[in-house]
This record gives C-alpha cells, sequence and structure tokens, in this order.
C-alpha cells in the first residue's frame, strides 16, 4: 500500500492530487448534466455529436501549438488561469439555465470555449505532473491521477444523476463550478521552490514543426505515439461498442449498459492502482499492456453470456488504464525537457484526436459486420500493432531516460 502510493509523500504532488479530487466528480457531473440539458433543448444525437467535436476538434487541430506555450510558459500559472476560466464557463452555464435563459447556440459557444481553453490547459496539466513528483516518481504520480479519475468517473455521474432528479441540472453546473476552487488553493499553496522544472523555451519559429520531428526521431517516442493513434482509433470507441453490446447483442437497455460501464470503470481503477504499485517505467511494459488489451477485447467481444462480457470488460479496463497510464510516463521520462510540453501535446492529439476520428468507423463495422465482429476485429488490430512494437523494442539496448541516468528502465516484459 506504501509503494502504490508512494508520489504522495511528496507534498507538490499531494496537494495538486487533493484539488483534483476535489473537482474531477465535477467535470463528470457536468459532463452528464450537459447530455442531459442538450437533450432537454434539441432531443437530438446530431446536437450531441456537434457538442463533443467543438469539445474535442480543438485539441486535434491545435493540440501542437498548445504544447509549444506550455514548453515557453510557467505551467502552474498556466492551470490558474485555465480553471478560472473553466469555472466561470461552468458557472455562466449553471446561471443561464437556472435563470431559463439558455438557448442552443449558448451552450454550443461554451463548448467552443471549453474546447480552445482545453488546447492549453490538457497539456499543461500532463506535463506540469513531472515538475511536481520528479522523475523517478512520474510513474507512480501518472497512474494515481488516473485512478482519481476513474473513481470520478463512477461517482460524478452517479453524484449528478441524484442532483438531476432532486434540484435540476442548472445546479450541476454551479457545483462543477465552485468544484475549481479545490485546484486553484492547491496550486496557490504549492511550493515553486520546490518544483522539479527545466529550463524555459524561449520564443523561436517553427517550435511545432521542430516538436514534431524530435520526436519523429526517437523511436522510444515514435513507438508509443503511434501504438496509441492505432489504440485510441480502434480499441478505445467504448462509448460505441457498450450501448451496442447492450441493445444489439443482449437486447437489454440503459441499466445494461451502466453494468457494462460499471465493470470497465472498476477494471480501470484495479489497473492503474496495480500500475501505480510498480517502481519502473519501461516501453515494454507499455506495448505488452496494448497487446493484452487488444487480446482481451477479442475474448470479450466472443464471450457468450453477460457475466463473461463483464469479466472480459473489467480486464479491458485494467489493461487499457495501465497502458495509457504508462504511455504517458514513458514519455515523460523519455523526454528532453525542453520538449516535455510538446511531446505531451502530440500525445494529448493522439489520445483525445483518435477516438472521434475512430468512432464513426467503429461505428460503421458494427452496422456491417456485427458488434461482437467489429469489437474483436478492433481488439485484433490492437494486439497486431503491439506485436509489431515489441518486436520493434526488443530489437534495442533501452537507454536511461532523457538528463537522469541515475534511473534504470527495465528491459523485460512485465504484464
Amino acid at each position: 500500500m506504501r509503494t502504490t502510493f508512494r508520489s504522495l509523500s511528496i507534498r507538490n504532488f499531494r496537494l495538486y492530487f487533493l484539488g483534483q479530487a476535489v473537482s474531477a466528480p465535477g467535470t463528470w457531473m457536468q459532463l452528464v448534466a450537459e447530455g442531459w440539458l442538450i437533450l432537454q433543448l434539441t432531443g437530438s444525437g446530431v446536437a450531441l455529436g456537434l457538442v463533443s467535436s467543438l469539445q474535442f476538434g480543438p485539441m486535434l487541430l491545435g493540440g501542437a501549438w498548445g504544447g509549444v506555450l506550455a514548453d515557453r510558459l510557467d505551467k502552474r500559472r498556466v492551470l490558474i488561469v485555465t480553471q478560472v476560466i473553466k469555472a466561470t464557463l461552468a458557472l455562466l452555464l449553471g446561471a443561464l439555465v437556472i435563470t431559463g435563459a439558455v438557448s442552443m447556440w449558448m451552450v454550443y459557444a461554451i463548448a467552443l470555449a471549453e474546447g480552445l481553453v482545453n488546447v492549453v490547459d490538457n497539456t499543461s496539466r500532463r506535463s506540469f505532473v513531472i515538475e511536481l513528483a520528479g522523475r523517478e516518481q512520474v510513474a507512480n504520480a501518472v497512474s494515481l491521477t488516473g485512478a482519481l479519475w476513474t473513481t470520478a468517473r463512477i461517482t460524478g455521474p452517479a453524484v449528478g444523476g441524484l442532483i438531476i432528479a432532486g434540484a435540476g441540472v442548472g445546479v450541476c453546473f454551479l457545483v462543477n463550478g465552485a468544484s475549481y476552487v479545490g485546484v486553484l488553493i492547491a496550486l496557490a499553496l504549492i511550493r515553486t521552490s520546490e518544483l522539479h522544472r527545466s529550463e524555459r523555451v524561449l520564443r523561436a519559429p517553427g517550435q511545432v514543426r521542430e516538436g514534431v520531428a524530435y520526436v519523429w526521431r526517437e523511436p522510444l517516442l515514435r513507438l508509443p505515439l503511434i501504438l496509441m493513434a492505432v489504440a485510441g482509433l480502434l480499441a478505445y470507441n467504448f462509448r460505441v461498442v457498450l450501448p451496442l453490446l447492450a441493445t444489439d447483442t443482449f437486447n437489454q437497455g440503459a441499466g445494461v449498459f451502466g453494468l457494462l460501464y460499471s465493470a470497465m470503470s472498476v477494471g480501470s481503477l484495479a489497473g492503474a492502482l496495480y500500475t501505480a504499485s510498480r517502481h519502473k517505467v519501461h516501453e515494454l511494459f507499455t506495448a505488452s499492456a496494448a497487446l493484452v488489451m487488444g487480446a482481451m477485447i477479442v475474448v470479450t467481444a466472443v464471450a457468450p453470456t453477460l457475466a463473461l462480457v463483464m469479466v472480459g470488460l473489467a480486464l479491458v479496463g485494467a489493461t487499457s488504464a495501465s497502458f495509457s497510464a504508462t504511455t504517458q510516463a514513458t514519455l515523460q521520462v523519455r523526454s528532453d525537457p525542453r520538449f516535455q510540453g510538446r511531446v505531451m501535446a502530440l500525445y494529448s492529439v493522439v489520445f483525445l484526436g483518435t477516438t472521434p476520428l475512430g468512432s464513426p468507423l467503429v461505428g460503421w463495422l458494427a452496422e456491417n459486420l456485427g458488434v461482437r465482429t467489429a469489437f474483436a476485429l478492433c481488439g485484433g488490430l490492437t494486439a497486431v500493432a503491439a506485436v509489431v512494437a515489441l518486436i520493434a523494442l526488443s530489437r534495442r539496448t533501452l537507454p536511461p531516460p532523457a538528463d537522469d541516468r541515475d534511473l534504470v528502465v527495465e528491459q523485460a516484459v512485465a504484464v
């Protein structure tokens, strides 16, 4: 237990973690409330999709520039500004709903504003973890943060549903806006003298192109990003697959969909905590987690009963959480500090950008081949990509992480 939570012994990371613990459930609460509000206003699935595009589209198009800003600016100060803006947007939407003044164009505008803020916030937040915890503890810190967000994904929607039923959808937005106070207090209390900062990058032309070129010529950065792109395009489209499994495969409704989602969320939490208990980060473990995730998706796709599908989804959740956490940690440990923000920006673009692109493809496959076949095909292709990555990595002598030659990176496959 002490090993699993070891990065919490670092004061700055502990403060940040506690701030996120206050804010993260509010974020998931708002996602539920937002969907409910859009259905109340329009009853349209197209409107739901458009809002999602407005929220994630800016990251796909401008995420690399967000990484440049993260490398140039003080990440703590950037996060203070972005949290204030996000809190203001949530409170504004809540006030519009409660006063009855809200209309759909306002929801679109606020969703676009959130997407633009996230271009800077998401990258700065991911690359800030290594400044809080240091290179030796970054893998543990990333895993614990992942476990925190998984827990919030379970509790936030449940609490949000109760609030919507008892007080109305507008109150959810107000609660989320207020929850950012926890993050702001944590950021204010962080001791800047104890941050593991790298030298800030000066403004210069061509820095986005420079960051992409740096990642491409470094195989230990390029391979995990390509593998994440494949997984994001195919394996991570659970929002498409799980409702179809519930309705088309098992002829059930929202209750079974909730059970499937909960099974995967519980597995994700277990996987994140297991990854946090590990002392070292290595690329072979990352690729192995992707391989097992793909294999478990195939097994789950052919499982004959609902109970076995739920067990399979728990294992898929565990391996997907391990893969995501170790990919982030590996990229941060392997990156030259001068490129930290740009590398994590490319991770965000790959992780958040490929899933929306893959959703229509997975939906088309499910419609034409059947849900089980489509799910199995996505898992199988992810596993094949992982095998290719493992072969490529096994032929290399993995060096110590950049600028930290005392940190030994394991070179054995362990799952």
